[in-house]
């Protein structure tokens, strides 16, 4: 069975909505496009550089469509993108010229995804998606970037109903811009009223 790992960058109050370029995406009257570039340093740059060996990806449709229009054209800056399966989760797409790119329809279909052989399956950005695996308890690992921001407004990780569940730091890291790196991986169900007990 295949892991499914959420790979986020996040402000302290949890928006993950463009953290790379001011014009990345826009929706919801979002401003703060970019916010990212100031925390950037040597060990930053190579923790990102790690996750970017090739992979396979599990992607909602607007971070599919934002990647599709850039990546194609800059693979040097992410060697294997093109070449990396894209599963995306759409209502009203079905197709890509976007080569290596597969379209599902819905949570079943990410269960039989994990459930069949191949390489673990990362997901990057796709808020949407992220919270929909969250409720379904499909995550097996968080590698989240958590910056030294607030925004107020933005998309989020968390938002959404997550069910309870336990997670176990398995790496940490804060670098010299402030910037706390960790890794979690599923740990089981949350236990309640065990403390002090």
């Amino acid at each position: 069975m295949r892991k499914i790992i959420v790979l986020s960058m996040i402000t302290l109050d949890g928006v993950m909505q463009a953290p790379g370029a001011p014009k990345e995406d826009r929706s919801g009257g979002f401003k703060y496009g970019g916010w990212m570039a100031p925390h950037e340093d040597e060990v930053y740059d190579k923790a990102v550089a790690e996750e970017l060996k090739p992979a396979e990806y599990l992607l909602g449709r607007k971070t599919f469509e934002i990647w599709e229009d850039y990546w194609p054209k800059h693979a040097a800056n992410w060697p294997g993108i093109n070449e990396g399966m894209k599963f995306v989760l759409s209502k009203t797409r079905k197709k890509s010229d976007w080569k290596n790119s597969q379209f599902l329809k819905n949570v079943s279909d990410i269960k039989k995804l994990k459930k069949s052989q191949g390489p673990d399956i990362q997901v990057w950005g796709s808020s949407k998606v992220v919270q929909l695996l969250l409720r379904h308890d499909l995550v097996d690992e968080l590698r989240l970037k958590i910056h030294p921001l607030t925004l107020g407004k933005g998309k989020k990780l968390f938002d959404g109903g997550a069910i309870p569940a336990a997670f176990m730091l398995v790496d940490s890291a804060v670098t010299p811009a402030g910037v706390i790196l960790v890794n979690y991986t599923r740990a089981g169900k949350v236990k309640i009223g065990t403390a002090g007990s």
